[in-house]
């Protein structure tokens, strides 16, 4: 049976789980996640090695960390052109979006007579796209991290997947790495690849910035080496709410409730609506969609209802934004009488998909806007990814004469009551042309 929560009667504890998803978890991992990082700060790549055959299945002693070119090559040649194309309309799409988000690389105005103040834009200089693999890959992961970093002109751009059993990386995601123009490319993932990417070992350099999204283990290693390694968007299990009023097609919002749930068991997937006809539709309905599904979709979907899904009856569609603006989802499908009207008093979420005809998947895919998103309820403080998770800001400041002596006795004041003479006698000084 699929949960109907009524929010209002919905007792405290019930309440606060739902808002916390699986991030209430993760603090159970950090044992672990910690004593693999020790292990492949002391013994580098042998650990890396070892961990992947435990986890993976995978035996990386003969065929080495790195993806050889001839794999790349080969990938090209062996994917079905269906798929390909696939890969290039995205892409795309992709490189279009995120090149209108480009900004100035430098700009200057003129702050008061004589003082002039602006930034100077600059690439960080390596990352690790970190693309996670379970039971299936995730080329578009790729795509979605791979193309901003290239657009905003990262110099080393490093990929780390988990393999298949056989040591392999998806031909897919090969392609998708040569499409963008990324050849450095590690075939294993997990708590060893964010420690050796954060703390470097005999083989492999590290980097400025690990970008993302990653299962419950690799989120433990991120939290714990925070401050060794720059994280982008914090992108852990997949979560999506649909809000829907009573003109909601009922069979479309159980259909796209299932696209995020099928993700994995610490997935999060909740329809919020104030209509109790289209509750209860939707709850008569998902039964025979999740049947419909294969085995290992069934058994994800089973598992994120009965913890952190369901459908979420309010009051009034204005309770219905509330809780959403409350949980911060990061997906947001609005399925509502007129959605571009709703759109202002949406404020946290990873992405906002107006009307029936944007799904979710769309937005996963092919559309272009990014789909690395901020979960766990950080979307009230955190953004989507973009190029300008790659680059960064230095300010850049220029004075005239007459800007100087207009600022300087000013700043003899402020430094002289904050106690710092030597900034004081700096500006008292006499400078000549």
């Amino acid at each position: 049976m699929i949960p109907l929560y009524r929010w209002r009667d919905t007792p405290p504890d019930q309440k606060k789980k739902i808002l916390a998803r699986s991030a209430q978890d993760i603090d159970a991992f950090l044992p672990q996640a910690q004593r693999i990082i020790d292990e492949v700060k002391q013994q580098g790549d042998e650990a890396i090695v070892r961990y992947t055959k435990e986890f993976d299945g995978a035996d990386l002693s003969a065929l080495g960390l790195r993806v050889t070119p001839a794999e790349i090559e080969a990938a090209e040649k062996n994917l079905p052109p269906a798929v390909k194309r696939a890969i290039d309309i995205s892409y795309q799409n992709i490189k279009r979006f995120h090149e209108r988000q480009m900004p100035e690389e430098l700009w200057m105005t003129e702050i008061a007579p004589g003082l002039m103040g602006g930034e100077k834009i600059t690439p960080i200089e390596s990352c690790v796209l970190y693309v996670p693999r379970g039971t299936a890959a995730y080329p578009s992961v790729l795509l979605m991290l791979g193309v901003p970093a290239k657009v905003a002109g990262v110099e080393r751009i490093v990929v780390a997947t988990p393999p298949q059993p056989d040591g392999r990386v998806d031909e897919a995601s090969l392609y998708a790495a040569r499409l963008v123009g990324i050849e450095e490319i590690y075939r294993f993932g997990g708590v060893q690849a964010v420690a050796a990417f954060a703390l470097g070992t005999s083989t492999i350099r590290p980097v400025l910035k690990i970008i993302g999204p990653s299962n419950i283990y690799a989120s433990a290693a991120k939290k714990l080496l925070y401050g060794a390694i720059e994280l982008g968007p914090p992108a852990g299990p997949s979560e999506s709410i649909i809000l829907a009023d009573e003109t909601a097609d009922p069979d479309i919002v159980a259909t796209d409730l299932l696209i995020e749930a099928e993700h994995g068991p610490y997935s999060a997937a909740l329809a919020v609506t104030p209509s109790e006809a289209l509750a209860l539709a939707v709850q008569e309905l998902l039964p025979g969609k999740v049947n419909a599904l294969p085995e290992k979709q069934q058994k994800y979907i089973t598992a994120v209802f009965s913890n952190y899904g369901g459908i979420v009856l309010t009051g009034t569609l204005e309770e219905a934004v509330d809780f959403v603006n409350d949980y911060a989802p990061e997906h947001l499908e609005v399925l509502v009488r007129d959605p571009l009207a709703m759109l202002g008093r949406l404020r946290n979420a990873g992405e906002i998909m107006l009307g029936k005809y944007t799904p979710i998947s769309l937005c996963n895919y092919s559309l272009g806007v990014n789909a690395i998103l901020p979960t766990g309820g950080r979307a009230k403080s955190s953004s989507v990814v973009t190029v300008h998770d790659f680059l960064k800001r230095t300010s850049v400041s220029y004075a005239t004469r007459e800007g100087y002596d207009a600022l300087r006795d000013h700043v003899v004041h402020f430094a002289e009551f904050e106690g710092f003479p030597a900034h004081a006698q700096a500006v008292r000084h006499e400078r000549k042309d």
